[in-house]
């Protein structure tokens, strides 16, 4: 086991190191010298093969380092839904089952390290969405994107729209003359029977 161990770990740390320098690369070419602005980029859409197969690595590595984490994780999530023993309980159950499939699905990509595949596991990092329940994907998906070249478009002219119309003000209609009879009217009506008292 110790010669094993003796070949595998530096194996491992050159893989994640030789993985990784190109990554950094490209996002300090991507953010220019000297440039303070960072140009956010798709993850998703814009990467190379070192790139993948860096966070591929990465990936593995930490599921395989964090994978216990899925015990108290498990058990808090189940405490807050539930009550304290049942939380406790079941937590403990349910992060074991988890541990052991976030230590499955690091085993799985440490081996398959030279494809580039997305993630089996969800949410990525066991520290992202602690409050949401681990859920697992399909497996050995390949990760098709490829990197395009910029293209520059031609700017787009924005269409030319028409004034609006406007509709002419309709004259106000003066009741008050309507207005001043029917009241004038009332008060005549009032004031005789107050004088024939």
């Amino acid at each position: 086991m110790r010669k094993f161990s003796r070949f595998f770990v530096p194996l491992l740390f050159a893989g994640l190191f030789t993985a990784y320098a190109p990554m950094t690369h490209a996002e300090i070419q991507q953010q220019g010298y000297g440039n303070t602005t960072h140009i956010p980029v798709d993850s998703t859409k814009h990467r190379s093969y070192g790139s993948k197969v860096g966070n591929k690595a990465l990936n593995a590595f930490a599921n395989l380092t964090t994978g216990v984490l899925e015990i108290p994780k498990n058990i808090i999530n189940t405490t807050n839904q539930s009550n304290i023993i049942y939380g406790v309980v079941g937590g403990l159950f349910k992060g074991l089952v988890h541990t052991a499939g976030r230590i499955g699905v690091g085993i799985a990509d440490l081996v398959t390290i030279p494809l580039p595949t997305k993630p089996i596991a969800q949410p990525l990092y066991i520290w992202e969405d602690f409050d949401v329940d681990t859920t697992y994907g399909p497996v050995f998906r390949l990760d098709k994107c490829q990197e395009e070249p910029s293209v520059v478009q031609a700017p787009v002219a924005e269409p030319v729209l028409a004034p609006a119309v406007i509709a002419p003000k309709p004259e106000p209609i003066d009741n008050s003359k309507q207005y001043n009879q029917e009241t004038n009217q009332k008060l005549d009506t009032i004031f005789k029977k107050e004088m024939m008292k």
